[in-house]
Protein backbone atom coordinates (compact mmCIF):
# COMPACT_ATOMS: atom_id res chain seq x y z
CA UNK A 1 0.00 0.00 0.00
CA UNK A 2 1.07 3.82 -0.96
CA UNK A 3 0.47 6.76 0.22
CA UNK A 4 0.43 9.37 -2.40
CA UNK A 5 -0.84 13.15 -1.15
CA UNK A 6 -2.56 15.87 -2.81
CA UNK A 7 0.08 17.91 -1.70
CA UNK A 8 2.80 16.54 -3.61
CA UNK A 9 0.47 15.89 -6.97
CA UNK A 10 0.94 17.98 -9.86
CA UNK A 11 -1.55 20.91 -10.96
CA UNK A 12 -2.22 20.17 -14.64
CA UNK A 13 -4.27 23.64 -15.54
CA UNK A 14 -5.73 23.79 -19.25
CA UNK A 15 -5.98 27.30 -19.00
CA UNK A 16 -9.59 27.10 -19.33
CA UNK A 17 -10.65 27.67 -15.16
CA UNK A 18 -10.12 23.60 -14.94
CA UNK A 19 -7.10 22.01 -12.65
CA UNK A 20 -6.49 18.63 -12.49
CA UNK A 21 -4.40 16.99 -9.55
CA UNK A 22 -3.54 13.38 -10.23
CA UNK A 23 -4.18 11.13 -7.02
CA UNK A 24 -4.46 7.41 -7.47
CA UNK A 25 -3.22 7.67 -10.98
CA UNK A 26 -0.98 4.77 -13.00
CA UNK A 27 2.02 7.50 -12.81
CA UNK A 28 1.85 7.47 -8.69
CA UNK A 29 1.22 3.67 -8.26
CA UNK A 30 -2.04 2.92 -9.24
CA UNK A 31 -2.60 -0.46 -11.55
CA UNK A 32 -6.12 -0.17 -12.01
CA UNK A 33 -7.57 2.71 -11.32
CA UNK A 34 -7.34 6.70 -12.11
CA UNK A 35 -8.46 9.63 -9.25
CA UNK A 36 -8.00 13.05 -9.38
CA UNK A 37 -8.97 16.19 -7.68
CA UNK A 38 -10.83 18.50 -10.42
CA UNK A 39 -10.85 22.18 -9.18
CA UNK A 40 -13.44 24.51 -11.47
CA UNK A 41 -13.21 28.20 -11.56
CA UNK A 42 -16.74 30.18 -11.53
CA UNK A 43 -18.27 30.41 -14.76
CA UNK A 44 -15.55 27.86 -16.48
CA UNK A 45 -17.45 25.78 -19.16
CA UNK A 46 -15.33 22.50 -20.53
CA UNK A 47 -16.34 21.34 -24.02
CA UNK A 48 -18.11 18.67 -25.18
CA UNK A 49 -16.54 15.77 -25.15
CA UNK A 50 -16.93 11.63 -24.50
CA UNK A 51 -14.60 9.55 -22.95
CA UNK A 52 -13.69 6.17 -23.64
CA UNK A 53 -14.36 4.60 -20.03
CA UNK A 54 -17.00 5.23 -16.86
CA UNK A 55 -16.48 8.02 -14.89
CA UNK A 56 -17.59 9.06 -11.54
CA UNK A 57 -17.42 12.76 -10.57
CA UNK A 58 -17.69 13.19 -6.65
CA UNK A 59 -19.06 16.86 -6.08
CA UNK A 60 -17.10 18.04 -2.39
CA UNK A 61 -17.04 21.97 -2.42
CA UNK A 62 -18.76 24.29 -4.59
CA UNK A 63 -21.57 24.03 -7.34
CA UNK A 64 -21.43 22.53 -10.66
CA UNK A 65 -23.95 21.77 -13.48
CA UNK A 66 -23.28 18.45 -15.66
CA UNK A 67 -25.03 17.39 -18.80
CA UNK A 68 -24.37 13.66 -19.21
CA UNK A 69 -25.98 13.01 -22.50
CA UNK A 70 -29.39 14.52 -23.19
CA UNK A 71 -30.32 15.10 -19.46
CA UNK A 72 -28.70 18.42 -16.80
CA UNK A 73 -27.21 17.72 -13.33
CA UNK A 74 -26.94 19.98 -10.77
CA UNK A 75 -25.60 17.99 -7.69
CA UNK A 76 -25.42 19.08 -4.32
CA UNK A 77 -22.08 18.31 -2.31
CA UNK A 78 -21.91 14.81 -1.52
CA UNK A 79 -23.66 13.85 -4.61
CA UNK A 80 -22.35 11.86 -7.10
CA UNK A 81 -22.57 12.07 -11.51
CA UNK A 82 -21.93 9.11 -13.64
CA UNK A 83 -20.76 9.09 -16.56
CA UNK A 84 -21.33 6.21 -18.67
CA UNK A 85 -18.95 5.43 -21.51
CA UNK A 86 -18.77 7.21 -25.07
CA UNK A 87 -21.92 9.47 -23.42
CA UNK A 88 -21.29 13.41 -24.20
CA UNK A 89 -20.12 15.63 -21.16
CA UNK A 90 -20.31 19.20 -20.56
CA UNK A 91 -19.12 20.87 -17.05
CA UNK A 92 -19.25 23.67 -15.78
CA UNK A 93 -19.57 26.05 -12.67
CA UNK A 94 -22.61 28.40 -12.68
CA UNK A 95 -21.62 29.32 -8.88
CA UNK A 96 -19.55 31.87 -7.36
CA UNK A 97 -16.69 29.92 -5.73
CA UNK A 98 -14.74 27.10 -6.90
CA UNK A 99 -16.07 23.94 -7.14
CA UNK A 100 -14.01 20.59 -5.91
CA UNK A 101 -14.71 17.76 -7.25
CA UNK A 102 -13.57 14.18 -6.97
CA UNK A 103 -13.46 11.94 -10.30
CA UNK A 104 -12.74 8.26 -10.40
CA UNK A 105 -12.47 6.38 -13.77
CA UNK A 106 -10.87 3.07 -15.04
CA UNK A 107 -6.39 3.03 -16.29
CA UNK A 108 -5.96 3.89 -20.14
CA UNK A 109 -9.30 6.04 -20.40
CA UNK A 110 -9.49 8.29 -23.64
CA UNK A 111 -11.06 11.02 -24.43
CA UNK A 112 -12.73 12.19 -27.45
CA UNK A 113 -12.99 16.47 -27.92
CA UNK A 114 -13.40 18.38 -31.14
CA UNK A 115 -12.45 15.02 -33.36
CA UNK A 116 -9.32 14.03 -31.30
CA UNK A 117 -8.60 11.04 -29.24
CA UNK A 118 -6.70 12.21 -26.04
CA UNK A 119 -4.53 10.74 -23.34
CA UNK A 120 -5.40 13.21 -20.80
CA UNK A 121 -2.38 13.88 -18.70
CA UNK A 122 -4.11 13.83 -15.43
CA UNK A 123 -5.38 10.15 -15.94
CA UNK A 124 -1.82 8.92 -16.48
Amino acid sequence: MSLVTLSEAPAIDNNNGFVFRPLAVPSRGSTELAIWQLEVAPGAKSERHTVSKEEVFLLRAGSISIEVGDEAHSPAVGDAVILPPETPLLLSNPGDEPAVLTVCTSRGIEGKLNGMVIAPPWAQ
